[in-house]
């Protein structure tokens, strides 16, 4: 039985967590103009895109789900919700770096967030199957190994 090599902690030797943290770090780009966006426009403009949207879908928005959301849009919710992207935008960029870094906890921390959507992302190859589903729980299969093997390579060593 050969025995595997020797952990390189070089962060050049270690592509794959490199992909990784350009992922994350686009999802933290995503997340931190998502919460611009909400912060800049307040409720009235989103207010009036799920109006829109509701005539366009020849919905009714005056009873029902779609009266409840809209009765929940409102200043504090708007800055709330932003304020939880920021957050999540901050968590990608932390990770991100820690990855880049070759940091250990950064693959803990990505092998624990990606797998917490592998039931998400099952459920919804269920709910709406098609390419897209598949693509998006392959790519999280794939990041949750990646990560993984690095962290037994590293206990290995």
């Amino acid at each position: 039985m050969r025995k595997p090599p020797a952990y390189n902690p070089d962060p050049h030797a270690h592509p794959g967590l490199h992909a990784i943290a350009l992922f994350e770090a686009f999802k933290g780009v995503l997340a931190l103009a998502s919460a611009s966006g909400l912060a800049l426009l307040g409720p009235q403009p989103i207010r009036h895109w799920v109006l829109e949207l509701t005539w366009r879908l020849h919905l009714h928005p005056e009873r029902g789900l779609i009266a409840h959301f809209l009765d929940t849009i409102s200043t504090h919710t708007v800055h709330l919700t932003a304020l939880v992207l920021l957050g999540y935008a901050t968590l990608r960029f932390v990770e991100a770096w820690g990855l880049w870094r070759v940091r250990a906890w950064a693959s803990w921390l990505g092998v624990v967030s990606a797998a917490l959507y592998l039931p998400l992302d099952i459920g919804a190859i269920y709910q709406h199957p098609g390419w897209l589903s598949a693509l998006v729980l392959l790519i999280n299969l794939v990041v949750v190994y990646a990560l993984a093997r690095d962290l037994l390579r590293r206990r290995r060593h």
